[in-house]
């Protein structure tokens, strides 16, 4: 390490602690492995100390890495589905509107939770999310369009009764 790259960590854990925070806590639903991901993630930004172009390409980078130990997470580890939605509404600030479609996300398939999160909580678009996660630009769109018809259908649903 050079003199000046522990400033640079630190400066970069506070700005995407958050965001990389909420991204594992939403695709792994249990808080203990949202935080070994999490700590994962800068242990191996700390190791590899990748030389990067920009903000974009370091926030882009983070993001990949936290998704892939967050997969690895998933298939190795018995997974608790069972997400205490409180301490998600503590952490998000969200209304009760809000809560009421993050439970329809956290209910969605793994693969069309982590498209919803990145493109609508995080702002990435499509060409963005498809790079992130290592699959087409089409496989993207047929994502969140079927989420977003299946949230659609559940929050008409949730209406009629």
């Amino acid at each position: 390490m050079h003199p000046g790259d522990n400033c640079r960590i630190e400066e970069t854990i506070r700005k995407y602690s958050n965001m990389l925070y909420r991204i594992c806590l939403v695709y792994l639903a249990n808080e203990d492995q949202a935080e070994d991901a999490l700590q994962e993630t800068f242990i191996r930004y700390m190791k590899k100390a990748p030389k990067l172009n920009d903000a974009e390409h370091e926030k882009a980078w983070l993001i990949r890495v936290a998704t892939n130990i967050c997969r690895d997470i998933s298939r190795f580890r018995l997974r608790n589905t069972d997400l205490n939605i409180d301490d998600f509404e503590n952490y998000c600030g969200t209304d009760d509107k809000s809560t009421e479609i993050l439970e329809l996300v956290l209910n969605l398939p793994q693969k069309h939770k982590e498209v919803i999160l990145l493109h609508y909580v995080e702002g990435y678009k499509v060409n963005e999310i498809s790079e992130l996660l290592g699959v087409s630009v089409s496989a993207v769109k047929k994502r969140l369009q079927y989420a977003r018809e299946k949230l659609k259908l559940e929050l008409e649903k949730e209406e009629t009764e």
